[in-house]
């Protein structure tokens, strides 16, 4: 069990004299799948304070469907989507979905958007420009507050009967998912907090560090069987964003030349599809015999005196919450081990 949270439903953190998060949090962050219900009701026991569902309709089902199964299966675990990318849904659908997820789990639900990654990619798109991602994220915000915006010369506003939507205003919290200064600026002007997979981005009460990983047991390694098998999806991902974001630099990674030439075999408009296929869940085997198991070193694993002091440097360097993306095919064991670990840091 990990150790005692701040007020459930108090979604944005509390704040020590310094502004900064006084406790660090652990919290959970999965596809939506089939056993999404499951894995929601284990992480709420183990004390995970929140559950994030990515949002990544080409791979997994529906965010907000899954969302909604999960709300009425739980009674404290928060829970919400992450990451939200503005161009897969208008700013009227999301507040409306926003608004019916707060009546399922009145107090407990939390938002993040960004620019977009697999969502993106497999439209065969890059990310959206923050200008796009600022200007969502002013009109999503006055929506929920019941204000009225213009949309295509046109004014709008949520209108929905009494008991069809909880009262206005809605305060649920957002995060803006932001690694670079231009994000991290949205972040700081629209967002309750930031999400991060680099280091933690210094002036945030509320900084969502997201890492992937896994709890080594006696005697293992990062070659060991099961230890790969938890990892391989984490390590792919590193040879899938490098390659999106430089293309022939992932050459320089571990097996990346002969990586890239399999993909490039692939005609390019169909390539992001072959590259991104069982991302973050699982690992073709075309594509896992290139991948080498040392990259593991760059995700969060290690033993339990090195994972206890990787959270402690996380919680001194500005981490308020750390977003535990486990992988593999025993979700429940890493789910578990990581919750142990944690609670006794």
């Amino acid at each position: 069990m990990v150790r005692e949270r701040r007020a459930v439903h108090s979604s944005i953190p509390e704040e020590n004299d310094e502004g900064v998060g006084d406790v660090m949090d652990l919290s959970c962050s999965l596809p939506p799948g089939p056993r999404s219900v499951e894995y929601a009701q284990l992480a709420e026991g183990l004390g995970y304070r929140r559950l994030w569902l990515y949002d990544s309709p080409l791979l997994y089902p529906d965010v907000w469907m899954t969302l909604a199964r999960v709300a009425e299966a739980t009674a404290t675990l928060e829970l919400g989507p992450g990451v939200l990318v503005p161009g897969l849904r208008h700013e009227v659908t999301t507040a409306a979905a926003i608004a019916t997820l707060e009546t399922l789990a009145p107090g407990r639900v939390v938002v993040a958007i960004g620019t977009g990654f697999t969502a993106r990619r497999l439209l065969g798109k890059g990310p959206l420009p923050w200008k796009r991602v600022e200007t969502y994220l002013r009109r999503l915000r006055a929506l929920l507050r019941g204000e009225s915006i213009s949309i295509d010369g046109r004014s709008t506003r949520m209108l929905h009967p009494s008991g069809f939507a909880p009262p206005h205003p809605l305060e649920t919290p957002i995060l803006v998912a932001a690694n670079g200064p231009r994000g991290q600026a949205v972040a700081h002007g629209l967002g309750d907090g930031v999400m991060a997979i680099d280091a933690p981005p210094k002036g945030f009460s509320w900084c969502a560090v997201a890492r992937s990983g896994t709890v080594l047991e006696r005697g293992e390694t990062l070659e060991s069987p099961r230890v790969f098998d938890a990892l391989a999806p984490a390590i792919a991902l590193i040879y899938h964003a490098t390659y999106e974001a430089v293309g022939s630099a992932v050459d320089e990674l571990p097996g990346g030349r002969a990586w890239r030439e399999e993909a490039e075999r692939v005609p390019e408009p169909q390539r992001h599809l072959h590259v991104h296929e069982g991302h973050c869940v699982e690992v073709p085997e075309r594509e896992r015999i290139f991948l080498d198991p040392k990259l593991g070193a760059m995700t969060l694993t290690g033993t339990e005196r090195e994972l206890r002091e990787r959270f402690a440097a996380l919680e001194s360097a500005g981490a308020t919450e750390l977003l535990y993306s486990p992988g593999g095919p025993d979700i429940p064991r890493e789910l578990r081990a990581m919750a142990k670990v944690f609670g006794g840091y």
